[in-house]
């Protein structure tokens, strides 16, 4: 199993969900896919795609000024 990060702080909508789309693609199930970012809708919108595809949101967390989401393929 591998954990894959990706930071997308600083970038705005569609970046974001669209790195995180490409990583999923790439991992093997079990993956984790860390993703970093700070846009307040891509918070929203990457949960809504993994619940879309079927894959498991595993933490959605607030830091600060940016947010942090794992998920596992």
């Amino acid at each position: 199993m591998a954990v894959v990060k990706i930071n997308v702080v600083g970038e705005t909508c569609p970046v974001p969900l669209v790195e995180a789309r490409k990583a999923l693609r790439k991992a093997s199930p079990g993956d984790i896919i860390e993703i970093t970012g700070t846009h307040p809708a891509s918070k929203k919108e990457i949960p809504m795609a993994v619940e879309a595809l079927g894959l498991e949101l595993v933490e959605v967390k607030e830091e600060g000024d940016s947010w942090k989401i794992k998920i596992k393929r």
